[in-house]
């Protein structure tokens, strides 16, 4: 068979062809560590890799919204840490205050000073994170959660109010937990923990001077402990009574009646629902003192109330006993609130920490999850170098080979031979 010089050619420079498309395959993947430059490399590999691929910026996601829930988390934590030093400061001023010796100037100078921690109160109340959103207001984090607003008494200081919503802004995390990453106001500042006991109070209004303490806890089994009662004084009867009514029971009937003695050297003590208080001083008919569940209807919890119910009677002089005792009544109510506020603002803040040491453990599992996304991606498409270089070094000589040849046959002519 004779096999003419355009078939030599032409399967020379197809090897020669061929040879070189190997060695370029080869480079390209030493100078990209990619044993898969093209899908068609692997196409089986390339569809995996895809799919790992996909699966790994997904967890970054996750991983970078942990992040903005670390930093959310964490100023929560920090201004928490504030409030809670700011009730301790409002409570060691109102200790200080309820002495004997202390005159009204005294009390105004601690109530300017109380002042300042209210309104440093209300700031970290409408703290921002840093992107200019309100930490408190739930989702409503578009304007101050917080306002104050005109008193009906125009005398009166303007009252604080919460306009945020009762949610808690919250950011998934991973593929199975989504995270609140603060809390709204009403938690933090208008809350009590499930575990406050009983608060006394009792209204400005009262024209007399009877003071009360307590109340203490005598019979937690009482079969009406845990209901709200009132204790109101009569005269009616030509002699000043103690009435008690239930707040719980809706007939409303005295459930205790007896004289008053309290207006003696000796105090008296008022027992219902395994509750003592006990009661001193001259009171006048009509007179009312709420004995309720710290958070309940009765007593709802704010801390911003308490704080201006205790500026407002250390600004205002003991100058008769019915400005004394409601000076000394709104004292002790309002100390029971900051213990209160301060066990709830440590509740919340001890949830933020949780939070954060939860978001450290979810940090773990995310990195190992990151992990074996790039080792099984660098299974799939990475290169090996050692194969790779003893590849090259075949498809290098294969070249030369190639190339050798063709120059050989080329130079083929029968006149060499004649």
């Amino acid at each position: 068979m004779r096999i003419s010089s355009v078939t030599m050619y032409e399967q020379s420079a197809a090897s020669i062809n061929r040879q070189q498309g190997e060695f370029l395959k080869i480079s390209q993947q030493m100078a990209s560590g990619r044993r898969v430059v093209n899908p068609s490399d692997d196409p089986q590999a390339a569809s995996r890799a895809v799919g790992v691929d996909q699966s790994r910026a997904v967890t970054q996601q996750y991983a970078d919204s942990r992040i903005s829930a670390r930093n959310s988390l964490s100023q929560t934590e920090s201004i928490l840490n504030s409030v809670s030093d700011a009730v301790t400061s409002a409570k060691t001023l109102l200790i200080q205050a309820s002495s004997d010796t202390l005159s009204d100037v005294d009390r105004e100078s601690i109530a300017s000073e109380l002042h300042g921690v209210y309104e440093t109160m209300i700031g970290q109340a409408n703290a921002t994170d840093g992107n200019g959103r309100y930490l408190f207001g739930g989702y409503a984090d578009n304007a101050p959660p917080f306002v104050k607003e005109a008193n009906a008494d125009p005398d009166a200081a303007p009252n604080v109010k919460y306009k945020g919503d009762s949610n808690a802004r919250e950011q998934r995390i991973d593929a199975s937990r989504k995270m609140p990453v603060t809390s709204n106001g009403e938690d933090i500042f208008m809350s009590v923990p499930s575990g406050a006991g009983y608060v006394a109070d009792a209204p400005s209004s009262n024209e007399g001077s009877v003071t009360f303490g307590g109340p203490q806890v005598a019979d937690v089994n009482d079969d009406n402990y845990g209901d709200n009662f009132a204790v109101s004084f009569d005269d009616s009867s030509g002699a000043m009574e103690v009435i008690v009514n239930n707040l719980d029971d809706t007939t409303n009937n005295p459930v205790v009646k007896q004289a008053y003695t309290g207006n003696g050297e000796d105090s008296q003590t008022v027992s219902f629902g395994g509750l003592d208080i006990t009661l001193e001083g001259e009171p006048k008919s009509g007179d009312t003192i709420a004995v309720s569940k710290a958070g309940s209807d009765q007593h709802p919890p704010d801390l911003f109330k308490t704080m201006e119910e205790a500026i407002r009677v250390l600004e205002a002089p003991n100058e008769d006993p019915q400005a004394t005792a409601d000076f000394r009544n709104t004292v002790n109510t309002a100390m029971r609130d900051l213990d209160n506020a301060l066990d709830n603002a440590l509740t919340v803040r001890a949830s933020a920490g949780a939070r954060l040491n939860e978001l450290d453990v979810v940090d773990g599992v995310g990195a190992n999850r990151m992990q074996n996304y790039d080792q099984t991606l660098s299974n799939l498409v990475d290169l090996d170098y050692v194969d790779a270089i003893s590849e090259y070094s075949l498809r290098q000589v294969g070249m030369q080979a190639s190339q050798q040849a063709f120059v050989n046959i080329k130079g083929s002519s029968l006149f060499d031979y004649l």
